[in-house]
């Protein structure tokens, strides 16, 4: 893999959120859970510390550290979906369980990271953002949760 890889502080859960990534994403699985040696702070010694988990293929390390950093949507995870049933299967994945809606298509999963489920349309519908039904289709996405490909497509067209 390469050198350059996502790392998410968790103050807990670290390792059911990687386990429950696996299981959503395919090609994905846990590699590795180190387990905390004595005197870390935060987190009691022998409990899950450091993930390692491949999340499509790309390595991701997960950290149970403790309440010092949250998440937040500055950094968020994006699913690229083939089409509108992708998008609806992402969506109710990571939305469950306390998981919370967003707009444009931004959610925040129940372990607080944040993702975007987009189809991979957008880049057509969008183009470069200078004609009329790319912003029809921006505003449009602008009022919506989860991301509807009809209703932009439809928006573009005008």
């Amino acid at each position: 893999m390469g050198i350059v890889k996502p790392h998410l502080w968790f103050a807990s859960g670290a390792e059911e959120a990687a386990a429950f990534y696996a299981s959503v994403i395919p090609n994905s699985r846990v590699v590795g859970v180190v387990t905390a040696p004595p005197g870390v702070p935060d987190v009691e010694e022998g409990a899950p510390f450091v993930i390692d988990l491949e999340l499509d293929g790309m390595a991701v390390q997960l950290l149970n550290a403790g309440p010092a950093f949250t998440l937040d949507e500055a950094f968020s995870l994006v699913v690229e979906c083939e089409d509108q049933a992708q998008v609806d299967h992402y969506w109710a994945a990571l939305t469950a369980d306390g998981g919370t809606p967003g707009q444009c298509g931004w959610l925040t999963d129940r372990f607080g990271v944040s993702w975007q489920v987009v189809p991979k349309q957008l880049v057509e519908i969008f183009g470069d953002y200078t004609t009329d039904g790319s912003r029809r289709a921006l505003a449009a996405m602008f009022t919506m949760g989860r991301l509807d490909i009809a209703a932009l497509e439809a928006a573009a067209a005008g």
